[in-house]
């Protein structure tokens, strides 16, 4: 592909950005070096999805990066990109907005021709890679920053992104999915962990008022659903297990006592009973002090850890050690996009966190302090199957089992469920057994919710092959439900079938789905409509 027209540099965080002197290949400042060569052609790339390799160099300090191409866009074009962690039914394809910020890639489609094309950056980037997109060219913005100061690079050559061209593939869904390809080609083949399918109590117990016997009700209930199916479903005990309560931090060393005595007698419990267990936890927050704080503090009742320290790594591989000892299968960890940033996705933006403070270790960049993190917990959980909540895709595609794609939906609101499963499924669907197995997040069974919709859901996820989970309230059960979440399982558990979003370049949250027996409709509105005070 062509290499940017211009290049600007941004050493301090506080400095305008400078625009670099190109020498061939090369473009400097005072402050830094820039370099652009060939990178490798992914040879599952359909058509050519040509790459080249940003270098980056630095005696001392540096910010950010941009790097300007000179490409008119379509006049009609509608454009897409992604979002740094989950999403949070913000997903949609729109109009031209030059100052919107397209994390990691961007697609633009034309609808006088029909042809999709677009960039964006391989997977495991050593920067926060975002895009903007205006009439006459795009620009990538590379995120070098360490926390929310500049990162010292101390004269050490960074190979910060591997940009990808992506062509037209016949369609905005092939095209995507291309480049989905292309910007994962370089890693080893995912696990073949099989169907994940299981049951959480999240949106029922919300974290509350449940002990060992509530969770090997759960149990049984997905055994019973999944009615003697080869595939062996899980149960995941999620947040609320800990003596900190809802929402804490560790040590993870016990559960709560009266309720969870025995850990791993609850998980033998589970597996006596025909599932796989599971369990959730929060590697970044503590409820201890100690010197390894995070320099942003944390949220009551913890503080968050910073990931540079050693000991900060050494009690994560020590948690997760312990939980494969107590005899869990699974492991969802959580809440570390937030813990490290101070903040959730939407609240990131172009900033992504507070300005004025760095980590322990400064000479790295948050994007490598993430994807070292990411790759610690991995080694560490050894053949535990890992799902990552509230964790950036782009760094943890290879590194987590399962992502889940967007924000939670809801056992009290349907309405979060229609805007944030169903938008996340649309439009990440692309990146499953690519990136990961994605996770659009659990069906509920509530007495809360409409069940009907809920089935509807549950229908939608089971056809994507992506993972299913259910939260089933015991005292919504009834013999339709029942039914109806047996079949949604049974057809997860079968690995699902092909799905795709028929009109999704018009509509956030999709009614029309192609299959492999032909299209099917669902309505996902409540008789008055989606009500925007809701969700």
């Amino acid at each position: 592909m062509s290499e940017p027209r211009q290049v600007f540099v941004q050493v301090n965080p506080t400095d305008a950005l400078a625009a670099a002197t190109r020498e061939g290949d090369r473009w400097t400042t005072r402050g830094a070096e820039i370099t652009w060569s060939e990178a490798a052609t992914p040879s599952v790339a359909p058509g050519d999805a040509r790459g080249g390799q940003i270098t980056v160099s630095a005696p001392g300090a540096i910010s950010r990066v941009a790097l300007r191409w000179e490409r008119a866009l379509p006049e009609h074009a509608l454009v897409l990109g992604d979002a740094w962690e989950r999403s949070y039914g913000d997903l949609q394809w729109r109009h031209l907005q030059p100052e919107r910020l397209l994390p990691w890639y961007w697609l633009a489609h034309d609808q006088l021709t029909g042809a999709t094309t677009g960039m964006g950056v391989d997977v495991h980037p050593a920067a926060f890679c975002s895009w903007t997109v205006d009439r006459t060219g795009v620009t990538l913005w590379l995120d070098l920053r360490n926390g929310g100061g500049p990162t010292h690079l101390n004269g050490r050559s960074l190979k910060a992104a591997v940009v990808r061209e992506f062509p037209d593939a016949g369609t905005p869904w092939k095209t995507l999915e291309a480049a989905t390809e292309a910007m994962s080609a370089h890693l080893p083949a995912l696990p073949d962990i099989g169907p994940v399918v299981g049951a959480n109590n999240w949106y029922y117990a919300y974290g509350e008022g449940f002990d060992e016997k509530a969770v090997l009700q759960d149990a049984a209930t997905i055994v019973e659903l999944a009615d003697g199916h080869p595939v062996k479903p899980f149960s995941v005990v999620d947040d609320g297990w800990n003596p900190g309560g809802n929402g804490s931090g560790g040590p993870w060393e016990s559960g709560i006592p009266g309720l969870f005595d025995d850990m791993a007698g609850t998980a033998a419990a589970v597996k006596q009973l025909g599932a796989r267990p599971g369990l959730w936890f929060r590697p970044l927050l503590s409820r201890e002090s100690g010197p390894w704080g995070h320099p942003l503090g944390g949220e009551a009742p913890g503080r968050a850890l910073d990931p540079t320290y050693p000991e900060v790594l050494d009690l994560v591989r020590g948690d997760l050690q312990r939980f494969r000892s107590w005899g869990f299968e699974l492991v969802k960890h959580d809440f570390s996009t937030y813990d490290v940033f101070g903040r959730f996705g939407p609240a990131m933006g172009a900033r992504l966190t507070d300005a004025g403070w760095q980590f322990h270790d400064p000479t790295r960049t948050t994007a490598e302090i993430v994807l070292d993190f990411y790759r610690e917990i991995r080694a560490a959980a050894e053949d535990l199957v890992l799902i990552g909540c509230n964790t950036v895709g782009h760094l943890a595609a290879g590194l987590v089992d399962v992502q889940r794609s967007g924000d939670d939906t809801s056992g009290r609101d349907w309405e979060r469920t229609r805007k944030m499963g169903v938008n996340s499924l649309a439009f990440r669907l692309p990146q499953h057994r690519r990136f990961f197995t994605l996770d659009a997040d659990c069906v509920p069974c509530t007495p809360q919710t409409p069940w009907a919709l809920n089935a509807r859901f549950l229908d939608l996820v089971a056809r994507s092959g992506s993972a299913l989970f259910v939260s089933v309230d015991p005292a919504a059960r009834t013999a339709t439900t029942d039914r109806e979440l047996s079949d949604g399982i049974r057809l997860a558990l079968s690995g699902g079938d092909q799905l795709e979003p028929l009109d999704w370049l018009m509509n956030t949250t999709p009614n029309s789905w192609g299959t492999s027996a032909g299209t099917i409709h669902y309505d996902w509105s409540l008789p008055w409509g989606a009500d925007p005070a809701a969700g």
